[in-house]
């Protein structure tokens, strides 16, 4: 389905990227057997190996680097329309990229670049034990400078089949330490107890850590977490993944109701109609689907733009270039949960009674967005907005927001 742009080059008149033909592949891969996974769960092992296999993990690295070069905007693309089929792997494929963003913004290049340049040479697959809402894991500092963690972390999503973890943990003080370590490491291990209603195969279970050694140049210390405006850049870069990951179910769930209706559609014997496609009321349902997730694009686009740009002003990034960001990336988040939430809701009304047999799974969308949508309350960032459009107040940050 055509009726929305993508951002990644392939335009009319753009130059094909050299990367796209792995996108395309394992799009097809992921959309072949997404219905038969939603109902299985568990760790999508073959399908991670498989974005393992495409070079994909690097999408986000500079060339410099090794990596594929692409612009934040363009990765997030890819994640978009991973998620038009299978959001659980696009969220798996997206905390990647935000995890070695992470080293990125909160450590120094020192640190970040042989990890980066490992996960380029062994095809690492990062996963998320981070979680700081959780604060249940404890770092108990030794007489070298090294640490022990000890704790267990929730909600620590695609930390099964992972090759790297960032994991955090609280000091004596309350601070809050984040470290890179190798998942395999003595002490830890991850849980699958991840059985959720949606999101069933992004393993947002839980991992245990049984006094896991952490050395001090593992820690992101320097600058550390939320310490410069260029580092508060990592809560925008999550929740514009969120947001992505929000516009693609949409999108998803809007181009398979099109397909059911154009296929097998009926209209309503009051209608008039001599079929689905001239009913007027299923017209006027697409009518608002559509006109819903081209606004809530357009703030995406808009808000991804913004944060390239603030990316590329680095450490020079002001906390006003910053938080204008944080507001563009508020409004995308608000838009995209309220205009995928109501096409996957409603759907349902231009498919009809037929389009709920189990064997379809097209009650997937609305499951995986609903579990999604409250990973952080979308009330705080309209309060957000609205304090800005009143007030002139530019939001907090935290991470969240």
């Amino acid at each position: 389905m055509k009726h929305f742009q993508s951002e990644t080059g392939e335009g009319e008149g753009e130059a094909r990227l050299p990367w796209q033909d792995s996108v395309e592949s394992v799009t097809q891969a992921l959309a072949a057997t997404a219905v038969a996974r939603d109902q299985r769960g568990g760790t999508a092992k073959a399908e991670r190996d498989a974005i393992r296999a495409s070079g994909l993990l690097g999408l986000s690295v500079p060339t410099a680097l090794g990596g594929l070069g692409a612009s934040w905007q363009q990765t997030l693309e890819v994640v978009r329309g991973f998620a038009r089929v299978d959001s659980a792997l696009a969220h798996l494929f997206a905390f990647h990229h935000l995890l070695l963003a992470t080293t990125q913004l909160f450590g120094r290049p020192a640190q970040w670049q042989p990890w980066i340049e490992q996960t380029l040479a062994q095809r690492w697959f990062w996963g998320n034990a981070l979680n700081p809402l959780d604060k249940s894991t404890h770092a108990l500092q030794q007489a070298d400078g090294s640490y022990t963690f000890t704790g267990r972390k929730s909600f620590c999503s695609g930390a099964s089949d992972s090759d790297m973890l960032l994991a955090s943990a609280l000091d004596v003080h309350g601070r809050l330490l984040i470290s890179v370590v190798p998942t395999a490491r003595a002490g830890i291990r991850v849980l699958n107890d991840w059985d959720n209603m949606g999101q069933r195969q992004t393993d947002s279970g839980s991992v245990i850590f049984d006094q896991v050694a952490v050395a001090a140049d593992e820690l992101l210390t320097d600058p550390g977490p939320l310490s410069t405006p260029y580092a508060c850049l990592r809560p925008l870069l999550a929740q514009l993944i969120l947001a992505h990951i929000y516009q693609g179910l949409g999108e998803g769930a809007l181009a398979e109701a099109r397909q059911f209706t154009l296929q097998q559609g009926r209209p309503w014997m009051a209608s008039g109609a001599a079929s689905a496609q001239q009913d007027p009321y299923i017209l006027g349902h697409y009518g608002d689907f559509w006109l819903a997730l081209e606004g809530s694009r357009l703030l995406l686009q808009n808000a991804a733009a913004a944060f390239d740009q603030a990316w590329a002003s680095g450490t020079a990034l002001t906390e006003v270039e910053r938080g204008a960001v944080a507001i563009a990336v508020a409004a995308a988040k608000v838009a995209t949960t309220r205009a995928s939430l109501d096409v996957v809701h409603r759907m349902f009304e231009v498919t009809g009674a037929r389009a709920t047999t189990a064997a379809l799974r097209l009650d997937r969308y609305w499951r995986n967005l609903r579990v999604h949508t409250l990973h952080d309350p979308v009330d705080y960032k309209l309060r957000e907005l609205g304090d800005w459009a009143l007030n002139e107040t530019l939001p907090h940050p935290s991470f969240y927001s």
